[in-house]
C-alpha cells in the first residue's frame, strides 16, 4: 500500500471512504468551486455514486504496483486527488494532474507539496523519461504549481479553451527525468 507521509499532505490509495468523499467534493458540494479550476471546459455527465465506485474500481496501474491515482490527506480529510495517465507508453511519456476539492486547502503549499511529492514518487518508482501536465491560461495557480516544481512550459494552443463565453489558451508543461534530477537529487 502507498502511503507518502510529507510535512502538510499524505498520498495513499484511496478506501470506499476515501472514494464517498471524492464523490461528495465532486458532485454534491454545493458551490463546486474545483470545478471553476479543474478543467471547466470539458462537459462531464454526473455519475451515480455506484457508478463513481465502479469508475475507480476499474483504474490501473500504470506500473505495476503503481497506481494512477492516488488521495491526498491533510488535517486527516481527503481533500482531493493527484493522478496520471499515459500519453505515449513506447516514448514513456505520462501526463499528470492534481485537484484540491477544498477551498480550505487553496493557497496554503498543500497542492504544492502534494503534486510535487507526486512526481517525485513518479520519477523513483518508474522508468519514466517525461512527465506533463495540461491546463488552461485562466489557471495561474495550476501554472505556478507546475512552474515551481520545476516544469517549464512546452506549448500554448491559442484561445483553444472555452470558459463562460471566453477563449484561453491551452497550456503544456513538462519536465524530463535528468531535469528532475538535477534539481531534486
Amino acid at each position: 500500500m502507498i502511503h507518502i507521509e510529507k510535512k502538510k499532505v499524505i498520498l495513499r490509495e484511496a478506501t470506499w471512504e476515501d472514494i464517498n468523499t471524492l464523490y461528495y467534493w465532486k458532485y454534491e458540494e454545493k458551490n463546486q468551486e474545483a470545478k471553476k479550476w479543474n478543467g471547466p471546459y470539458i462537459l462531464e455527465k454526473k455519475l451515480s455514486r455506484i457508478e463513481y465506485r465502479k469508475e475507480w474500481q476499474s483504474q490501473s496501474d500504470i506500473y505495476p504496483g503503481i497506481p494512477d491515482t492516488l488521495v491526498i490527506e491533510a488535517d486527516h480529510e481527503v481533500i482531493g486527488t493527484v493522478g496520471s495517465y499515459w500519453v505515449d507508453k513506447y516514448t514513456k511519456w505520462l501526463e499528470t494532474g492534481i485537484v484540491i476539492y477544498n477551498p480550505l486547502f487553496w493557497n496554503g503549499g498543500y497542492g504544492y507539496e502534494a503534486y510535487k511529492e507526486w512526481i517525485n514518487f513518479l520519477f523513483r518508482s518508474t522508468d519514466l523519461h517525461r512527465i506533463g501536465m495540461s491546463t488552461w491560461s485562466g489557471n495561474i495557480r495550476m501554472m505556478k504549481v507546475a512552474s515551481k516544481v520545476g516544469m517549464k512550459e512546452e506549448a500554448r494552443i491559442r484561445e483553444a479553451r472555452m470558459v463562460e463565453g471566453t477563449y484561453y489558451d491551452a497550456i503544456k508543461m513538462g519536465i524530463l527525468r535528468k531535469e528532475w534530477e538535477m534539481t531534486h537529487a
